[in-house]
């Protein structure tokens, strides 16, 4: 018994070791010169927080990325630590329990005036972290190294589209988070050139890592939800569909001019209706004011937020998807529709013409007798809808989130190995 105690002592010694040190083992050979010996390769444990406060937040663009990459990580990743940052319940609910490596701490209040500098750096000190990841903003003195995702740089070049706040908020801190990130990404080459130009960020040091419509979005052919889905958001006939945030570069007031001029040259009540669904963003009264004084306003639907289960659907029963804006950092709405089998038009500046490709009609977003025109084909001639419905869902599987993950997966690898400083390492 006394003699077996030192052994273990040392089987003990040795689990701490590789319990700390973590936990992918793989034993190799490695040759030097004539001799040949039995190494360890060890790739240690890391822990990576999420700045998630958008989750929850019905904010479009930013919590669909936050919460789709999360999710495609905890599919790929059941090595690495995981703490996700948010600050509303909703998102509690969402994330706690789901995955062994995760864990969800709330951070309050949600102004990110407070939240960012003072109460996400003082978390970050208490209970340290090898890597941060945030959307646009991180803590001026975070510490430990920042991946930052900017998904595009509208606020540079198009102030007047923002409230002067946020405006004032997002000039102040995107440029000195971008350059003091270790990585940026971002997900389009259109905003990694954008984001090299504006802010003389090295092409290096920017990685593009594409989005996805979520696995959940689905075409629906099911007569009996399409229906449902019509009649919970005020639909009454054939419609044709815009999906965003409502805000001025998503350029919906000459999608409203040229609709009413589709009416206008298209006599009767059987022209489909148009279907304006998303979310109240910001300076978004000229938008409703164009409808309000549209002679045709009773075929103008806005349906607000359009909640997840409903987004298939919504999508599914289109007879096709106008995607207006001028600005996108990627334009995930088209995507999301051509999955669902919607011919898509679109605007054909910025990110958008990478990303439609030709599974679309790509036109100038400033012409509203364009955009006119590119409707009416697609709502007389059955023949071209098929055809672009099947160019997009071929496009849309070209996009997936598992991909996103992995390569966002690479940038966090890199970074931790490029800094070398494993809190597990420090410890």
């Amino acid at each position: 018994m006394l003699l077996a105690l030192p052994l273990l002592a040392a089987v003990a010694r040795l689990l701490k070791v590789r319990n700390k040190v973590a936990q992918v083992d793989n034993l190799r050979l490695v040759s030097s010169g004539s001799e040949r010996k039995l190494t360890t390769c060890a790739t240690p444990i890391v822990h990576i927080a999420i700045d998630a406060h958008s989750v929850g937040t019905q904010l479009a663009g930013n919590e669909t990325y936050a919460v789709n990459l999360i999710e495609a990580l905890a599919e790929i990743d059941q090595t690495n630590q995981y703490t996700l940052y948010v600050t509303k319940q909703s998102a509690v609910d969402r994330f706690t329990n789901r995955w062994p490596n995760f864990q969800v701490k709330r951070t309050v209040p949600h102004t990110p005036l407070v939240r960012i500098p003072l109460i996400l750096s003082r978390e970050l000190r208490r209970h340290p972290v090898d890597l941060l990841h945030v959307q646009y903003t991180a803590p001026p003195l975070a510490p430990c190294p920042v991946v930052a995702t900017i998904h595009d740089l509208s606020f540079e070049h198009l102030p007047k589209t923002f409230k002067r706040r946020s405006w004032m908020q997002l000039r102040l801190t995107v440029r000195a988070t971008a350059r003091r990130a270790a990585r940026v990404v971002t997900i389009s080459e259109h905003t990694k050139r954008d984001l090299a130009e504006t802010y003389d960020i090295p092409s290096e040091k920017i990685t593009v890592t594409p989005l996805a419509a979520a696995s959940k979005i689905v075409r629906v052919t099911n007569e009996t939800k399409l229906r449902e889905v019509r009649a919970r958001y005020g639909i009454t006939r054939d419609y044709i569909l815009s999906l965003g945030s409502i805000q001025p570069r998503k350029n919906l007031v000459r999608l409203i001019e040229a609709y009413s001029a589709l009416r206008e040259t298209n006599a009767g009540d059987r022209f489909p209706q148009l279907v304006i669904a998303g979310k109240r963003g910001w300076l978004d009264q000229e938008t409703l004011r164009a409808a309000e004084q549209s002679p045709f306003k009773q075929d103008i639907v806005f349906t607000g937020y359009v909640a997840d289960d409903d987004l298939s659907a919504i999508y599914s029963g289109a007879m096709c998807f106008v995607y207006p804006s001028y600005f996108e950092g990627f334009g995930l709405p088209g995507v999301e529709a051509m999955r669902c089998g919607g011919p898509v038009v679109a605007g054909n500046l910025t990110s958008l013409p990478e990303v439609v490709n030709d599974a679309g009609i790509l036109v100038n977003p400033f012409d509203a007798a364009a955009f006119a025109e590119a409707i009416q084909r697609l709502v007389q001639d059955r023949n071209h809808r098929l055809e672009l419905s099947a160019k997009g869902i071929a496009r849309a599987r070209e996009f997936t989130w598992k991909r996103t993950a992995e390569l966002t997966l690479e940038v966090y690898n890199e970074v931790v190995a490029m800094h070398g400083s494993l809190r597990g390492a420090r410890t």
